[in-house]
């Protein structure tokens, strides 16, 4: 796992994904702290936090696309399938970058608390729920779209498809709102991202949603490794 762990992390900054992928969101994030925060000399941080949901929709897919399409595209994916490495190892390592990146990304927020810190009393539990909220979030994210990845060779199709998946999470409240049938309904309620992230962001731990989101997390990386164990057999 280390070796693949290593290689993608060596494939991300020697290509522009990973500086694209930082500076997009630094500079997001940094807008709406601007804007929410600084602007109206508030500690609160909460709007930022809550802003900063869709824009991983936005860019997680472009930050996936290529973990598992490029081996198909460039007949690397057998060398893989072959190696004496296990597919958990495999499935484990290229995630494990995707999210090491991720974090790096939103390890930012540490600096705008430290500004918040020193101007005022900045509220260091109700940031970390909130980081901890981020940071499961875009686990759940990376390894939806990193099972999406491992579906197709085509990067493009693999960043709709994520971004697909993750526009439509995003929409689920609204989804619900508009089932007629009150079982189905409050059945797709339930599976609501926003409302378990928004408990974090309004300060709220709640040890349910850790569970669902490391739940999601578990499943998604498992029909990852299930996709390649059916074609290791094929």
């Amino acid at each position: 796992m280390g070796a693949i762990f290593r290689r993608e992390m060596g494939a991300y900054f020697s290509s522009p994904i990973a500086y694209i992928f930082l500076a997009v969101f630094y500079a997001f994030s940094g807008f709406f702290f601007f804007t929410t925060s600084i602007m109206y000399s508030i500690s609160d941080m909460s709007g930022m936090f809550g802003s900063l949901f869709l824009i991983i929709v936005f860019l997680i897919p472009e930050m996936t696309m290529k973990l598992f399409s490029e081996e198909k595209k460039q007949k690397t994916e057998q060398g893989l399938l072959t190696a004496p490495v296990s597919l958990n190892a495999i499935v484990a390592g290229k995630y494990l970058a995707a999210l090491t990146l991720y974090t790096i990304g939103i390890s930012i927020i540490f600096l705008y608390a430290l500004i918040i810190e020193y101007f005022g009393n900045a509220d260091w539990s109700v940031i970390l729920s909130n980081y901890l909220a981020l940071f499961l979030v875009g686990g759940v994210f990376i390894a939806i779209t990193t099972f999406i990845s491992s579906l197709t060779e085509n990067q493009m199709i693999a960043a709709i498809g994520g971004f697909i998946s993750l526009m439509f999470i995003y929409m689920i409240d609204y989804i619900a709102e508009i089932i007629p049938w009150k079982p189905v309904s409050d059945v797709v309620s339930k599976l609501s991202f926003i409302d378990k992230y928004s408990e974090f962001t309004m300060g709220l731990f709640n040890i349910g949603s850790i569970v669902f989101f490391l739940s999601a997390i578990v499943i998604f990386n498992f029909l990852t490794v299930r996709v390649f164990e059916k074609r290791r057999w094929s």
